[in-house]
Parts: structure tokens; C-alpha cells; sequence
């Protein structure tokens, strides 16, 4: 990424930046630097700059490891404060622009296939989060609530799984507007965005065609009947019928846009897989072509949906994005962007190493591609960056596949096994505690 382009960026905020040892440019460095390996720590950070990881990205005469005179870690917290949000939002786009620009991704009707789902971060209720992310109070519960939940929606490319963009939002907004407040921030032209039933509304078909983007949703039974029973169309097996969806008196409509009925097709689609239960799939897309987008040919590629499913896995479990460790709602928001970053720099590596070696990125192992690069990275900063060793670092990703397996998982049951824990649960708030700690045990 030029650093040109990080100072437009910086123009844009309303915040003056004058010299410091933590440039924006090196702070935004040591935000993904803190996602890509297993510590998350600031003083790794620090440490790693008082080595010279950063010297590199320093101006010329000011290095980074020569300004610092502690390891405290007080100028790398301000520093990421000071960093605007913008900026962590405008680097996700530019990964994704610029690995759609190295890499040759497949296309299925001549359109790129993005998908699109929600999932949830959770955090402890620090600063302004409970404002910003009201603590999740579960049903017929009569304890306090203490966690922070807070909403995600992404669009993941199919064919490498690297995140397009990423809205977060509070627990009671709800995944179709969070959407579409996503599709509504940048076109989506050539773009064809799969997602399930939970997205399968008016809403969010709506804010995608204004995106100018093309749509194939998973229906619900109930919404696919009553779609049927307003275009005059029998729901059964083998349907495959042009109409015009509009919207009810019950339909939202994103805000600034007009409700103009989507045109489109509505497919029921008969599914029979040996071993498994027979199932039928209602389908609308946006794609009107009956003779080259067949409705065997798009339930196939909905079929693929389930993979946003590992790669959300990935992210939550493997980049530790589930839960995130934050003081405030702004660093919350730029710890789960600057995650997704060093999320897709993971990804490019191995969409690299996948196109070098020919093999599809999904025979690659997610966890050994994060601890070769990491390793690369770490040798990288000490001597000069090459050529060769890069594409020794490819070859290295490219073996690290995934086994085959010759049976299927066995079944296992829905249960958790308890762990023995040697301190109580904490019930209330920790100030309650602290009192009856303070009464219960003032003598000892």
C-alpha cells in the first residue's frame, strides 16, 4: 500500500498529525502486526519496534527503535487511538481491491461470487462499549448481564475467502439492515452475492440491486408461498418463473431508497443427496438468463454458501476475533478491521501459493499459512526482503495441505464437557463482590 495513498486518506479526517515517533503509517503496520500472530499484547508491539521491526517504515534519518527510549507502551496506545477508523476501514478495501487485481479469480456467469453472512464478537463492558454494544441479556435469565455482544456482517469472496468489507453494529440491529447499510457504502457491479435464508428479504435485495449488484437468496417456506401466491405462481418442485418481487406494507425499505419491486426469478429446486434427507430449496435471484443460468447449475453454486461458515471459523478461532480485548466502542471497531487485514493478508499468501503450485485454496492449511508467513515476517525484518525467498515461502504454503480424509467424522453428541474450576462463577457485579469479599474475609 503506498503511503501516498494512506496520506489521502488521512486528509479526509478532521484530526491535525504532526511528527511522532508512531507515525499513522507505522501504528497502522503494528495494529495488524498485533492480529497476525498469537500475541496480542502491546508491549509485543513495543518490543518488536525497539528491535527495528518498524525502522523500515520509519522517515529516512528517524528510526523508529532509536526514538524509543522505554517499553512503555503509553505512545502505542495513543497512537492507535489517534488513528481514525476510516483509515482501518479504506486499508480492508484497498487489500481486497488489490488482491482482486493480482489474482485471477474464477467466475461463475461471468460474475465474481461474494458471500454474505453474519456472526458476533463479544467483549468485556470497559469505557463507552455498553453504550455502543448494550451487554446481551438472554431469555428467562436473572442474573445481570456482564458480556458485550456486538454484531458483524461480512462479504467474503468465494474463490480465495478474503473479505470484501465488514459492518459491526449493536445486538439489536439486525443483520438485513447492518447489510444493507454494507451494500450501500460502494458499488458492487459484476459482483453475484450468495447468502441464506435470514438474508432472503426485500430489504436487502433491494439495497443489492441499487449497488448494482446481481443476488442469489435462499427463501424461507412461508416467504417463497407468499411470493408464489402474489404472482398468481404454484409452489412446487421444478419452478422456474420470472416476477417481480414488491414490497408489502410488512417489508422495510433501506433508507433513501424507493420502494420499486426487484425483478428477478423464483426457483424450487428438489435436493436428493444419497445418505442424507431430501430437502427443497426455494431460490431468488436476479439473474433472469433461464438458458445460461439454469436452476440446477445455481442450487450447485449455493451449495458452496457453507464456506463463508469456515472461513467465519477461521476468523473467530484462529485470528482471535471473537473476543477482543478493548477499552472503547472506536477500538473495538479498528481491533475487528485491523483483524480482518491481517486476516486477508493470510489469505492472499495462500491464494498465491495456490495459483503457484495449481491446487485449489481450500486443500490449504489456514493455521500453518498464518505461522509460515509470521515466521517469514520475522526473518524478513532483519535481513533484506528477496524475491527468492518469497517464493520459498509459497512453495512452503503450497505443501501444507489439509489431510484427506478416507472416512466421514463420526458422530458426535451436542454436549460439553464440564471442566473442574477451582474458583466459584462470579455472580453480579464485580463491585458486589468486592463488598462481600471485603466483608466476608477482612481478616485474612
Amino acid at each position: 500500500m503506498p503511503a501516498s495513498l494512506l496520506a489521502s486518506w488521512l486528509a479526509l479526517s478532521q484530526k491535525a498529525f504532526y511528527e511522532r515517533a508512531f507515525s499513522p503509517l507505522i501504528t497502522l503496520w503494528y495494529l495488524v502486526f498485533q492480529r497476525l500472530g498469537d500475541n496480542h499484547h502491546l508491549s509485543h508491539a513495543v518490543e518488536d519496534a525497539l528491535a527495528g521491526g518498524a525502522d523500515r517504515l520509519s522517515p529516512r534519518g528517524k528510526a523508529l527503535s532509536q526514538q524509543l527510549r522505554s517499553q512503555a507502551t503509553t505512545s502505542f496506545s495513543d497512537a492507535r487511538q489517534r488513528l481514525p477508523l476510516e483509515v482501518c476501514r479504506r486499508t480492508l478495501w484497498h487489500t481486497a481491491a488489490q488482491s482482486a487485481a493480482d489474482l485471477q479469480a474464477p467466475q461463475r456467469f461471468g460474475l465474481k461470487v461474494g458471500l454474505m453472512d453474519g456472526s458476533t464478537c463479544r467483549s468485556r463492558p470497559f469505557g463507552d462499549i455498553p453504550k455502543h454494544f448494550p451487554p446481551h441479556r438472554p431469555g428467562n435469565c436473572k442474573r445481570p448481564p456482564y458480556w458485550c455482544l456486538a454484531r458483524v456482517v461480512g462479504i467474503l469472496c468465494l474463490a480465495t475467502g478474503i473479505v470484501l468489507d465488514s459492518a459491526m453494529g449493536a445486538l439489536k440491529a439486525s443483520e438485513q439492515a447492518l447489510s444493507a447499510l454494507l451494500l450501500a457504502q460502494r458499488s458492487w457491479a459484476g459482483w453475484l452475492l450468495l447468502a441464506d435464508r435470514n438474508f432472503g428479504v426485500y430489504s436487502v435485495a433491494r439495497a443489492a440491486v441499487a449497488a448494482h449488484a446481481h443476488v442469489l437468496f435462499r427463501l424461507t417456506q412461508a416467504r417463497a408461498i407468499k411470493l408464489a401466491r402474489s404472482a398468481g405462481l404454484k409452489l412446487v418442485p421444478g419452478l422456474d418463473a420470472l416476477f417481480s418481487w414488491s414490497a408489502s406494507s410488512h417489508d422495510q425499505c433501506p433508507e433513501g431508497l424507493v420502494r420499486t419491486p426487484v425483478h428477478g426469478r423464483l426457483i424450487v429446486v428438489r435436493v436428493e443427496r444419497p445418505g442424507y434427507r431430501t430437502f427443497t430449496l426455494y431460490l431468488f435471484t436476479t439473474l433472469v438468463d433461464q438458458l445460461n443460468c439454469s436452476a440446477q447449475e445455481l442450487a450447485q453454486l449455493y451449495a458452496q454458501r457453507w464456506k463463508i461458515e469456515l472461513c467465519f471459523r477461521y476468523i473467530k478461532a484462529q485470528m482471535n476475533l471473537g473476543f477482543l480485548e478493548c477499552h472503547s466502542a472506536d477500538m473495538l471497531r479498528k481491533e475487528w478491521l485491523a483483524g480482518l487485514i491481517a486476516y486477508n493478508l493470510i489469505r492472499w499468501t495462500m491464494a498465491a501459493a495456490a495459483a503457484s503450485a495449481e491446487v485449489p485454496v481450500q486443500w490449504l492449511s489456514f493455521s500453518r499459512a498464518r505461522e509460515l508467513l509470521v515466521g517469514w515476517l520475522r526473518r524478513s525484518s532483519l535481513h533484506r526482503r528477496s524475491a527468492g525467498s518469497w517464493k520459498r515461502l509459497l512453495t512452503q504454503v503450497a505443501k501444507a495441505r489439509l489431510p484427506k480424509r478416507r472416512k466421514g467424522r463420526p458422530c458426535e453428541p451436542r454436549a460439553i464437557r464440564p471442566f473442574q474450576k477451582d474458583f466459584a462463577k462470579l455472580q453480579g457485579s464485580r463491585a458486589a463482590a468486592r463488598q462481600t469479599l471485603a466483608k466476608t474475609g477482612a481478616k485474612s
